[in-house]
Parts: C-alpha cells; structure tokens; sequence
C-alpha cells in the first residue's frame, strides 16, 4: 500500500529501526525488492533517481508500475525521487505520482540551500508528499563512477537552523559515509551523529550505506538514523547473478525465468540482509 516517507520514518523512529531505501530500475528490481520486503515484513522505499535512471520514458515507468504494484503488497510502500537537485524535477515527481522527494542542495551555501529546500517543501507539502533534504555532503562517486567529491561532514549547529527554518521531514546527514563503492573502509563519526540527533528531531538518513561496516551502520541507526540509502551493493549483487546466469545456460534461447532466476536471487539476499542488518523485520 502506498505510504509515503514521513510516516514510515515515523514509526522507525519510534521503533529504533531503519529502513532500507532501494534505488532501482526495471520490473525485475521492483518486484523482488517488493516480495522480499514483504516477506520480511519490512516497509519499502523504492527510489528513482534523476539522471540515466529515469530518463526519457523512464520518468512514467518507473514510477507507474510502483503506482500500479503498491496496493497489491500489505507493507507500506513509498515511492521516493533521490537526489532531486532542481525544482523542475521535483514539479516532474508530483504530476509522476510520487508519494516524497529528496531535494538535494548539499553542494549549495547553506542560505541557497535553505531557499530551495523551503520551496521544494512548499511544492510538496500541500498535496501531503513528504520530503527530505541533506545537509553537509556525503561524497563519493556519482552513479556513473565518472566523478569523485569529498565528502563534508553536517555541522549540528546548521542542521538545528536547517530543520526549523525549511520544515522537511527527513534530514540526510555526512558523518563519513560515501556513495557508491568504497576505495577504504569508513570510520563513521558516531560522535557527531549524536551530536546532530540532539540538534533535531527529524528523522536522520544515511546515504552512501553499501560497504559500510556492519558494527557501523548498527551504531548509527542506535543513535539516530532511520533510513540508509543503498543502490551499489544491489548492482553487484546482480552482476554475480549475470554471472552465474550465463554460465548456467545450456540452450542459446533461454527461458527469461531461467536467465534471470540468478540475478534475482542474488538480488533478494542482498536486499533482505539489509533488512536484517537495519532491525527492520517484523515491523509492519
């Protein structure tokens, strides 16, 4: 059923859990990311993020087969635009159907950051869409693996003014996370964390969750942290299951269930480790 992101963080909040928060593409990612979560009794968060992942086409397929699936499944299900970083697209998300949004302002001075944040918030809120915003800036490689930034952790301070003058719903914050795949382990400055969870009461997210060390994550979401966003772990995951696919093969015309029954299995564990790793089962 169709929920969006303030009232599954809510409750994750309340609970001491997070929930994991899956960018994906295509009906092979929707629907086994939807069938594990309900397996496991977890909420869904399926996210689709501007750029390659949603272009032409891809702005009404993604998020119309969630549209039309969401109902089918008894777990809340948000549907979620990652990393919005112009109003356009989040204008584009609302006529899409899409129940919250992430407006992404991080590389913005905090003034700039506040202003349009606030405006995506005054977009969203009156039509009951959630949102969520970053502050400092969690760095990496973008999803291309074309470019590299460096991270800039969340001062508390900022993100105290940040939550109270635009009003967003969830607040992702850089306490030594990166996207994509790590070239070193992190060290996650749970220090801060506590620091910024003292700051404010809004639902905390963490971007950058594939790779991070287990013990990481756990003391992050025991401190805090009710959403981690993951998308790389899930491609290489899937990639194993290509692997393991082709390799399989015995006819040159394979049954699509045969050729993709890997890469969905594979893509299945990864997700519901996530699951468990965020004490999320069993929560709905």
């Amino acid at each position: 059923m169709l929920s969006n992101l303030k009232d599954i963080l809510g409750r994750a909040q309340a609970g001491g859990y997070a929930v994991p928060a899956f960018d994906c593409v295509e009906d092979l990612m929707v629907r086994t990311i939807l069938e594990t979560c309900e397996a496991l009794r977890c909420p869904a968060i399926l996210m689709g993020l501007p750029g390659p992942d949603l272009e032409g086409k891809g702005w009404f397929y993604v998020p119309g087969l969630i549209r039309a699936v969401a109902d089918r499944h008894s777990i809340p299900v948000a549907l979620h635009l990652d990393h919005a970083d112009r109003l356009e697209d989040i204008k584009r998300a609302l006529d899409a159907g899409y129940t919250s949004v992430m407006f992404d302002g991080s590389r913005l001075p905090l003034a700039d950051n506040v202003r349009l944040t606030r405006a995506a918030v005054e977009l969203a809120h009156p039509h009951g869409i959630s949102v969520e915003a970053e502050l400092g800036h969690v760095g990496g490689s973008d999803v291309e693996n074309s470019r590299q930034s460096e991270s800039v952790l969340t001062e508390p301070e900022e993100a105290q003014r940040f939550t109270r003058e635009t009003g967003v719903d969830a607040l992702a914050v850089s306490i030594g996370t990166a996207h994509g795949l790590y070239r070193q382990l992190p060290r996650l400055n749970i220090g801060r964390l506590k620091e910024i969870r003292a700051a404010t009461d809004v639902p905390l997210v963490l971007h950058g969750g594939s790779g991070t060390p287990v013990e990481q994550i756990q003391e992050a979401v025991r401190h805090g942290v009710t959403k981690l966003n993951i998308y790389a772990d899930n491609r290489v995951a899937m990639c194993q299951g290509l692997k393991e696919a082709a390799q399989a093969q015995t006819r040159p015309d394979p049954l699509p269930r045969d050729l993709f029954a890997a890469v969905r299995l594979r893509l299945a564990e990864s997700v519901a480790g996530k699951i468990r790793l965020l004490f999320a089962e069993n929560r709905v």
